[in-house]
């Protein structure tokens, strides 16, 4: 979808975009499309950062939930040396 938007924003071709795009050029259309939807949102009142508000007892839990899972993986790495 990304591919498309840049073509039709840029007119060209979604062939010439692949070709030719780079990942810098996917980071700019990204940051100036998110930018445009802000801006959009607030000229209609609408929200315009979506947040999620964790308690602190959810922040650790995903804390500890990631942080058990990288040392599970490099346990399994090390067995297999």
């Amino acid at each position: 979808m990304m591919v498309d938007a840049m073509a039709e924003r840029y007119g060209q071709l979604p062939s010439t975009v692949l070709k030719d795009g780079n990942t810098l050029d996917l980071l700019v259309f990204d940051a100036s499309s998110t930018y445009r939807r802000y801006l959009q949102n607030k000229a209609e009142g609408k929200p315009t950062v979506k947040t999620e508000d964790f308690s602190q007892d959810e922040l650790k839990s995903m804390m500890e939930k990631r942080r058990n899972g990288r040392k599970n993986k490099q346990q399994t790495s090390s067995t297999h040396v």
